[in-house]
């Protein structure tokens, strides 16, 4: 970058008080939340992320420097909403994302909802990784696995949900074929994720603690990724 294009030393100072206001009306926001899911939250983490960001490139384009932290997001932040200003409908779109780290529980779990299924065939669908998911999912709720989700062999990932507003609700059957296409992010009233890059990193003591001590280490079995 030529030194024309440089941004000056008190834009890079405007942004690092932007940087600091941003912080104090995140930390006003988390203490006057309503809840987990609070929107004013939610909109004083983006509007920080966004000036971290901004702080963060003035002060390389200036300084050749970085700033030590990093606020996942920023660039996956919604667009201005242009939806209904009082839609008559909603969708609510889902993802969880699970790795399987125990098959043999995950397998044993499917065991015992085939053995008392009345109506099961004689063949064992739950011999089978995916056969045992799809036993499991037809069983429970997916609030339910997300939250005993350990107990099936399970591992959470990141997840997001996404609420989008309409005019009018779909007609029955009108989007099964294809349920995630087409929508349109500035019709997402609003959207909360969950992703371990938004904690803090362990040190060694943490990931020794969060090893189960019943898990068997002379198992070699690679984890399946499973996206729902």
């Amino acid at each position: 970058m030529s030194d024309a294009a440089q941004p000056t030393a008190a834009e890079v100072r405007a942004a690092a008080e932007a940087v600091k206001t941003a912080l104090d009306r995140h930390l006003a926001a988390v203490e006057r939340r309503s809840g987990e899911d609070d929107p004013a939250v939610y909109e004083a983490f983006n509007e920080l992320a966004a000036a971290a960001e901004a702080y963060d490139e003035l002060l390389y384009d200036r300084y050749d420097e970085v700033t030590p932290f990093e606020i996942p997001g920023a660039e996956d932040a919604l667009p201005p909403y242009t939806g209904p200003e009082e839609p008559n409908a909603l969708s609510v779109l889902i993802r969880r994302d699970y790795s399987v780290v125990e098959p043999q529980r995950l397998l044993a779990q499917a065991q015992r909802v085939e053995a008392a299924d009345e109506d099961a065939t004689d063949t064992e669908v739950s011999g089978t990784v995916h056969g045992a998911l799809g036993i499991l999912f037809g069983e429970f709720e997916p609030d339910e696995i997300a939250s005993r989700h350990k107990e099936f062999g399970l591992e959470e990932g990141d997840s997001t949900l996404w609420v989008t507003a309409a005019e009018d609700a779909a007609e029955p059957g009108e989007w099964l074929e294809a349920p995630f296409d087409g929508v349109d992010p500035q019709a997402v009233v609003c959207r909360f994720d969950v992703s371990a890059v938004f904690d803090d990193e362990l040190d060694g003591d943490d990931l020794e603690d969060e090893i189960d001590p019943e898990l068997d280490e002379d198992e070699d079995l690679e984890p399946l990724d499973v996206d729902r």
